[in-house]
């Protein structure tokens, strides 16, 4: 008896949930950031939620970045190693 082994994740309601979960938890972060003290020696870092929209933006630059420039670097012909 070959029985596949099932995991969390397999079943599509599931998986679902587990990403609500993640919304979730992202909203509360989001929310409870701005009932924190900041102590920051900028003041951007005292701004609500900056560190999210940097993180953000950061990211979408890296993205950008990595596909206009450095990929026409690295990128190869199709027949290179023939």
């Amino acid at each position: 008896m070959d029985k596949e082994k099932k995991y969390f994740l397999d079943k599509p309601g599931n998986l679902k949930k587990s990403i609500r979960v993640f919304y979730l938890i992202c909203v509360l972060l989001l929310v409870a950031d701005l009932f924190v003290t900041k102590h920051g020696v900028n003041y951007w870092e005292n701004v609500p939620q900056f560190f999210a929209a940097y993180g953000l933006i950061s990211c979408v630059f890296l993205v950008v970045a990595a596909r206009f420039i450095l990929r026409p670097l690295v990128k190869r012909k199709e027949d290179y190693y023939d």
